[in-house]
């Protein structure tokens, strides 16, 4: 395995702000005395700054937009040039038509302003790409998505100010056919979803959120509903073992078992039991109980051979969690056991993946009638096609958009999985996950996940925390491992991912 060390927050804190949100910070720490012309002097030092200490001087060019982006690029090229850096400017407008702070800034720059042309000069190595920031709204045009290619076919190093130019802020996308490749993005008080969506992620290089002067308390008057995932969004409800715990104070589980894809399920089973969960019990015919018993001796099992035998199983009210989908099959049959199950005690929690989603194709309005509160789907994108036809095919709004919208029509938690897993509650409360390695995609992976959330959810965590902590943690583990990864290694790696996490809940 390798020695990585545990996966941290790159950023103050783990909110992520839309463009809005963060025009409003802007505001309110305005209002609340400070310039904006200093805030935007501040955003182009912590630029200026992060380029030399990453680079030696070197012939640089600095594309301004019409807008602030514009006027942090002109701090960033007159700080550059003060500390003898040779520096090129090129603005996509007349600098007497920028307004307010950005005028400030441009009639400070005591060089040459060039207009926009599509060629980076021979020469130049670096390129601070200060065109637009989180708040495009369209698609780049003209000459300016003539430049965006020539930054991209050069050799040249590529700092982004804000995000790079062409990609929105708020969902990730590419707004059009083109956006700027960066190695690095300097972004300024906290990250945007934009960041850690897909294809925006890819293109942001790495990212580095810095202080520009707004108050961290600012954050409580614009609301946030929208966080990296990591420990300090989950922390305080994650079910550390108490010294006077015994097995049913952390739940029992029961997970449904088909009768061809067994190993599904016992993946599932191992998973949650390293998860915590006090109890597991795979439910399935007596037929296939030779290949569930390879889960391993500390899972239980159950006949279940009709919609009868299920109510007599779930007639145990220490029964707290059920999840049903890995390896169960795909049909009526499956249908009816959902539908069962979720029939039987509203306050159990449920999770429904794989085979238990793809059963409600054509069908999804009876399923989500039937959900009770605390329920996680964790569909990936053709299970999500499946279920949400509609918004799978929306043209504007993004992965982020999508799972919230999904979770608030289900009445469910919505894990969208991926690269860049959502977890998307009904409330409109929504979590990104920036941890998982590219080897994560490999087969029984989502059944692994499904039953940390089972587990977590058996425990206690409420419905969000327990989807949001387990995508944490199953990205953690896959991460630790490293490449060469298969499914049945995550809930072995899992403990030593939990080791690793306990300072945090000592420091809660």
């Amino acid at each position: 395995m390798s020695d990585r060390p545990l996966g941290r927050v790159n950023a103050p804190g783990p909110a992520l702000l839309t463009g809005e949100q963060m025009a409003v910070a802007d505001r309110m720490t305005i209002a609340a005395g400070t310039k904006g012309e200093v805030l935007m002097e501040n955003a182009g030092a912590a630029v200026a700054a992060l380029i030399q200490e990453r680079w030696n001087s070197m012939t640089t060019l600095v594309l301004c937009g019409p807008g602030n982006n514009g006027g942090d690029g002109f701090v960033v090229a007159r700080r550059l040039q003060d500390a003898g850096w040779p520096v090129t400017v090129m603005s996509a407008c007349d600098v007497k038509a920028l307004r307010g702070d950005a005028a400030i800034h441009a009639e400070r720059w005591q060089g040459v302003v060039e207009p926009l042309a599509p060629q980076v000069p021979e020469g130049v190595g670096l390129i601070v790409d200060g065109l637009f920031g989180a708040g495009l709204s369209r698609p780049l045009a003209g000459v300016t998505k003539d430049v965006v290619a020539a930054v991209n076919r050069s050799s040249a190093s590529v700092v982004a100010i804000d995000i790079p130019s062409g990609v929105s802020g708020d969902s990730g996308e590419v707004l059009g056919t083109s956006a700027i490749e960066a190695d690095v993005t300097v972004t300024f008080f906290r990250a945007k979803p934009g960041h850690y969506l897909l294809p925006g992620r890819q293109l942001v290089g790495d990212l580095v959120v810095s202080d520009i002067g707004i108050d961290a308390a600012i954050l409580s008057g614009i609301g946030p509903e929208c966080w990296l995932n990591g420990p300090d969004a989950w922390i305080s409800c994650f079910p550390w073992r108490r010294p006077d715990s015994h097995k049913y104070h952390h739940g029992h589980l029961v997970i449904g078992a088909g009768d061809t894809m067994t190993g599904a399920a016992c993946l599932a089973a191992r998973a949650a039991q390293r998860a915590g969960a006090g109890l597991v019990t795979l439910a399935g015919a007596r037929s296939v109980f030779p290949m569930l018993a390879l889960a391993g001796p500390s899972t239980l099992l159950a006949s279940v051979e009709n919609a009868e035998d299920w109510a007599n199983l779930l007639a145990d009210q220490r029964i707290n969690c059920i999840l049903l989908g890995p390896g169960l099959g795909v049909g009526a049959d499956t249908r009816e056991k959902v539908l069962a199950c979720m029939a039987q005690d509203g306050t159990r929690g449920m999770v429904l993946d794989a085979d238990a989603l793809t059963s409600f194709q054509d069908k999804a309005d009876l399923l989500f009638q039937s959900i009770p509160g605390k329920t996680v789907m964790t569909p990936h994108a053709g299970e999500f096609a499946r279920l949400f036809p509609d918004a799978s095919k929306a043209p504007n709004g993004g992965k982020l958009k999508r799972a919230r919208d999904a979770a608030q029509r289900a009445g469910a938690v919505i894990v969208l999985k991926g690269y860049d897993t959502v977890v998307a509650a009904p409330d409109g409360r929504a979590i990104i996950n920036a941890n998982a390695p590219p080897w994560l995609a490999t087969a029984g992976s989502g059944d692994v996940l499904a039953g940390f959330i089972a587990a977590l959810m058996a425990q206690g965590m409420p419905a969000f925390e327990a989807a949001a902590a387990a995508v944490w943690l199953h990205g953690e583990a896959a991460g630790l491992f490293g490449p060469g990864l298969i499914a049945e290694d995550l809930p072995d790696v899992l403990p030593e991912v939990l080791q690793h996490l306990a300072p945090y809940h000592s420091a809660v």
